[in-house]
């Protein structure tokens, strides 16, 4: 994720809209910036951040002003417990991801096989 965002690309990239607001109805705190963060950083880049340091502090600071919330508060997200790994999944499924399989890999391997006509 780039490092700097001007004003007008945090508002067109990062403001929360109706359906994802309604997904952090139920969280309270840490919780519901760290959810509002990993839901806009895999928004934007189709995985989630590796560690807190990849999420540029314009971000978290314009998402935490949308919540009402400190931006300090992200350091209280546990996105490695339980909680963050039910987020994930949450988050996975709004967008309509899941995780990979044994089963997705073969069927992977199956169409590769077809489409160049080799043995994968």
């Amino acid at each position: 994720m780039k490092r700097q965002w001007t004003p007008e690309e945090l508002v067109e990239q990062f403001t929360l809209l109706l359906d994802e607001v309604a997904l952090l109805e139920t969280k309270v705190g840490a919780n519901q910036l760290g959810y509002a963060v990993w839901l806009k950083f895999f928004q934007h880049e189709a995985r989630f951040p590796r560690s807190r340091q990849e999420i540029p502090k314009a971000v978290i600071s314009y998402l935490a002003a949308q919540l009402d919330l400190s931006p300090r508060l992200l350091q209280d997200y546990s996105h490695q417990g339980r909680s963050g790994a039910r987020h994930r999944i949450e988050i996975r499924e709004f967008f309509g991801f899941q995780e990979s399989t044994l089963k997705d890999a073969e069927a992977m391997k199956d169409w590769l096989s077809q489409q160049t006509g080799s043995d994968i």
